[in-house]
């Protein structure tokens, strides 16, 4: 049986991937959990999310199936936050004998549930037509990740992965500000780091995997395998844990990026890369903000932004100039692209007006007066007007990303990138 999860916190507390590691352990009770758990961030820029839009799946063999949906549905009536204008809880239970008919039905329900908006009667037909068990509270808009939850845990080999290693709280901690010690995450990053990322932001100097919220999450490291995650989490010096989970996800894939041919295509509530010229030099706005233009090559246009989160980040953008070529990648909401990460490809050549150098002292002649040219004093030659110089530009080539403090969970870090060609920028 295969179980799906989701919508189960709020913005003020609780976490579904802490219901995902309880019932990991209570479960086994009915049956043996047979992979990892999984985490499954969804499209993140659909506006009725509590925090991270994030679903769980379990896998587990059991020989009592009625038990275990009946275990589900009361540990999410325990502890859902039902109160929550947005939390609206789902689980969906699929039976073995249903995999092979599901599997390709919800491995387009789960790249749609990433990449694009799904309505909650979407979800609702597609359990009604395939007669699965299910449980719904209030609109029951959960259901839309407890299914595309599923479909990651029945296609396992078709997506790409990382793994997140999650510290949970214990219960008379929650909503209480959190022990640590600081120096042991940037200790950890130290001797961790490639294989793990986004545990620290050095340039910034902040802990970035300690959430702020009051939910029961202590802290979460991200990482290539499951061995590096748990060495990491082992340099840890924090408060005393109530349990942990590792969790298999789709975290930091790109796994919610849609390819744009043209900026006619690019819609609200949807995340792309796309390639584009730089048509105006970026502007800083109230709050920080940086705005800048991209047209495609029909002229088609489309504002991009570093919003104050990305920090230094900005400094590169504001370097950008008009005929810039770019790939940026990042999610669109009221008509701007977030920037996530940016390729720069080819850089314009720029320009400035300097006085002419003298052919045979290769000294910079002076003005002879309004209108009247230029003439080197020393050597008496004369020029008619000023020439044009190149400038070197303050910026290579090569790809970019936000920091770590503004890292969105699905982006994909640059440290996972490879390339023989382009010229990587990691953040740290």
């Amino acid at each position: 049986m295969i179980i799906g999860i989701d919508d189960t916190d709020s913005n003020e507390g609780m976490c579904t991937t802490y219901l995902g590691a309880l019932l990991l352990e209570e479960l086994q009770v009915y049956g043996a959990v047979e992979t990892l758990p999984l985490l499954i961030r969804l499209n993140p820029t659909i506006p009725y999310k509590t925090r991270g839009n994030a679903a769980v799946a379990l896998k587990l063999k059991t020989d009592c199936p009625e038990k275990v949906i009946a275990h589900v549905v009361s540990r999410i009536e325990a502890f859902a936050r039902m109160e929550c204008e947005k939390t609206n809880p789902g689980a969906v239970f699929i039976p073995e004998k249903a995999y092979e008919k599901l599997k390709p039905v919800l491995r387009t329900f789960l790249e749609k549930a990433v990449k694009d908006v799904i309505e909650i009667e979407e979800a609702k037909s597609l359990i009604s037509e395939s007669g699965v068990p299910s449980k719904s509270f209030k609109n029951g808009r959960g259901l839309i990740g407890a299914l595309a939850a599923c479909g990651a845990m029945l296609n396992l080999e078709e997506w790409d992965h990382t793994f997140e290693y999650l510290a949970y709280r214990k219960k008379e901690k929650w909503g209480t500000p959190r022990e640590i010690e600081k120096e042991s995450f940037f200790e950890a990053d130290r001797k961790t780091y490639p294989d793990t990322w986004d545990t620290v932001d050095l340039k910034n100097k902040l802990i970035v995997c300690v959430p702020h919220s009051a939910d029961p999450v202590l802290f979460g490291i991200r990482g290539k395998s499951p061995a590096i995650v748990t060495k990491a989490a082992s340099l840890i010096r924090a408060e005393p844990v109530e349990r942990f989970a590792i969790y298999r996800t789709n975290q930091g894939t790109d796994m919610h990026l849609l390819s744009a041919e043209n900026l006619t295509e690019i819609r609200d509530m949807h995340s792309y890369r796309f390639e584009g010229t730089v048509s105006a030099v970026p502007k800083t706005i109230h709050g920080g903000h940086v705005i800048f233009p991209v047209q495609d090559k029909e002229g088609n246009g489309i504002d991009c932004a570093a919003f104050e989160p990305t920090k230094n980040f900005r400094l590169l953008i504001r370097k950008l100039r008009p005929g810039d070529r770019i790939v940026v990648s990042g999610s669109v909401n009221s008509g701007t692209l977030n920037i996530e990460k940016i390729e720069i490809k080819k850089l314009a050549p720029l320009y400035r007006e300097e006085n002419p150098v003298c052919p045979t002292c290769g000294k910079h002649m002076k003005s002879s007066g309004q209108t009247q040219g230029f003439r080197c004093k020393k050597c008496g030659t004369q020029a008619t007007s000023k020439v044009l110089c190149e400038v070197k530009r303050n910026l290579t080539a090569g790809l970019y990303e936000v920091p770590p403090c503004a890292r969105r969970h699905l982006a994909k870090p640059l440290v996972r990138e490879q390339s023989n060609d382009i010229e990587i920028n990691p953040a740290r």
